[in-house]
Order: C-alpha cells, then structure tokens, then sequence
C-alpha cells in the first residue's frame, strides 16, 4: 500500500467517523423517546396485524385505533399516578425547606420488625418527637434527599410526556410496519450475516416482546391498579407507595409486601367507613394478586433473560434517564444479554468443531 492509497483510506475512515458522530449527536436528544416508541412497536404489533386484518388491510386505522384505547385505558390512570407522585413530592420538599414538614410517631409494632426493626422505630421516634433537630443532625444527607426529591418531581411531567408521544411515535411504526421491518432485518443480516441475521432478528424481537409485555407489562399494570386504588381510597403518599409496587413487581416480589400495610392503615387509619374499607381491601387484594392472571397470559412467549439482568437494566436505566428508562433499559440490557449468549454459544461451536476435528483425524 502506497503513503498515498494510506492517506486516501484514512481520510475516508475519518469522514464516516465524523458523519457517525455528527448523527449521534444530532438523533441523541431523541433516544429514549424513540427506544421506547420501537419496543411498543415491537410488542403491540402481532396485536396490530390482527386488527388491520379485521378492518380490511388498513394498518393506519388500526394503529390508530391502538393508540387511542392505550392513551384511554393506560395513558389517563399513569398521568392520575404521575401527578400524585409529583405533588407528594413536591410538597413533602417545600414543607422540608419551610421548616413545616411534620412525622406521625411510628406505631410499636415497627421494633418488632426482623433485623432493622428496632433501628427504624428508634430513628423514626427521635424524628417524630424533635424533627427539626433530626434534621438538623442529618442536614446533609436530607439536602440531598431533598434536591432529588425535587428533581424527580420536576421531571415526572416531562416523562408522562414522553410515554404520550412514545405511544404516537410507536402508532407511526407500526403503520408502517412491514417496511421498518424489512428494513431492520436488511441491517441485521448486513452487520451478523445472512446467516446469523435472521437469528439475530427473530431473537431481538422475541426478547423485546417477552420482557416488555411478561415483566414490564404486568409490573406496570399491577402499579396502576394499585395506584388508582390508593389515590381513590384516600391513602396518603399514593404515588410513592404506586411506585414502590411497581418495583416489587418488576423484581418479581409479591405487592401485597406494600398492599398489606395500606389496607391495615385503612382500617386503622382511614376516615372511611367500614363499607368503603371493605370495597377497598377487597380491590387492593386483587389488585395484589392480579399477576396471577396476567402472568400466564402474558409470558406465554417465556423470558429467557435472567431477572437479575432485567432488573438491573430496569434499575440502571432509571438512574441514567429517569422514569422511562426503567422500561428502556430492562429491555435494552435483556436485549443485548441474548445477544451476547448467542454469540458465546456460536463460538462455542466453533471451538467443539475444531476439537473434534484433530481428534477424527487422529
């Protein structure tokens, strides 16, 4: 290779790194908003080929059609939950910062707890009895709690927001679904091989559709019926607490760890009546074991990926870019984790093969 052929093939590389960069930068605002608009794409669409197959070929009616009764029966009870959440938080804040913030004394029954039980009791006592000298003995690790407590607030709306838009953007994709999809097959089957392309393709697909509709799906279906619950019971913090199913849930813990405590605060607590307390234990209690149900209904299509690698993607995902990023990055990161495993499992192979064959010859 001539000093001139060298210098030529340099400056072509470099022009195609400048060109990746430049459109990285440019599409990286949008990422999430459109990472989570093609997992919603990928998991609705079996959905949306059945309809556009019952409205005579018309896979834009039918798209919209889905966007609509998702916006109705998900994208209404979220926005309820979101602004809970943020109003609780936002709220608790500035009461902190005024110096107004009060705590109810913790009940005895808490040092009775395993383990933490009876820190948590003396801690919650000394912050129930003085709160401003425990906050002011804890001023700045409560700082801190504060600012992010504020800031998630802040960015609650932006992400209800983008779940809105997500949902339209997806409704786009999937009316035009076929062609996307080719599109990406073409890639894939450039970038791993004719060979390995409709592999990688097929298992993408069905990963992304196991883990958002078998673990995400339920996880999120779960909270919001919990969360509707709480907020029309009455039940103070019915965000946080909304949230804190949904985490369980995605761990694949049982809600009821949450549910339990709030139907024996109803009953011990609440100001409604002993007709509304049953009505509301009776629907938080299905509420707790809906996923019984919505299991076998929706991991019909099994979730290979190991849960620790779903809920650290969930986990990890929500630290870097908020509330979205829970969905977003269990899917990305259980994605990329089956990815990487066919790969092992193809070199694998190739290192049996080369052990075999020496010995055959021998």
């Amino acid at each position: 290779m001539t000093a001139a052929e060298f210098t030529d093939g340099l400056i072509r590389v470099s022009l195609i790194l400048l060109m990746v960069v430049a459109s990285f930068r440019v599409f990286s605002p949008f990422m999430n908003l459109m990472l989570w608009a093609l997992i919603l794409a990928v998991t609705i669409y079996p959905t949306h080929q059945k309809l556009t197959a019952k409205m005579g070929g018309k896979p834009g009616r039918a798209a919209t059609v889905i966007v609509l009764i998702a916006l109705l029966i998900l994208g209404v009870p979220i926005a309820l939950i979101a602004s809970s959440l943020a109003d609780q938080l936002t709220s608790s804040v500035q009461s902190f910062r005024a110096g107004t913030l009060e705590l109810r004394a913790p009940n005895e029954a808490v040092a009775e707890w395993p383990l933490i039980g009876q820190q948590v009791y003396d801690q919650w006592s000394a912050a129930s009895s003085n709160l401003p000298a425990f906050i002011e003995a804890n001023k700045t690790a409560m700082e801190a709690l504060a600012a992010s407590g504020l800031a998630m607030a802040q960015s609650t709306a932006g992400d209800v927001l983008t779940f809105v838009g997500a949902l339209i953007v997806a409704g786009i994709m999937m009316a035009f679904g076929t062609r996307g999809s080719q599109a990406l097959y073409a890639i894939l089957s450039r970038l791993a091989g004719k060979e390995q392309g409709p592999r990688v393709y097929n298992l993408a697909t069905m990963t992304t559709r196991s883990v958002a509709a078998g673990v995400l799906g339920v996880a999120l279906i779960q909270a919001i019926l919990a969360g509707v619950g709480f907020i029309l019971a009455g039940v103070p913090a019915a965000g946080l607490l909304a949230f804190a199913v949904l985490l369980l849930a995605i761990m694949q813990l049982p809600a009821i760890l949450v549910i339990l405590p709030v139907v024996l605060w109803l009953w011990n607590g609440g100001d409604s009546g002993t007709v509304m307390n049953l009505v509301w234990t009776v629907y938080l209690v299905l509420a707790a074991l809906s996923d019984n149900i919505l299991k076998p209904m929706l991991l019909g299509r099994g979730v290979d990926a190991p849960m620790p690698v779903i809920l650290i993607g969930a986990l990890g995902g929500m630290i870097s870019t908020g509330f979205i990023g829970l969905f977003v990055g269990a899917v990305v990161l259980a994605v990329g984790y089956q990815v990487f495993m066919q790969w092992v499992a193809m070199q694998g192979d190739e290192v049996e093969t080369d052990k075999e064959g020496p010995e055959a010859a021998e």
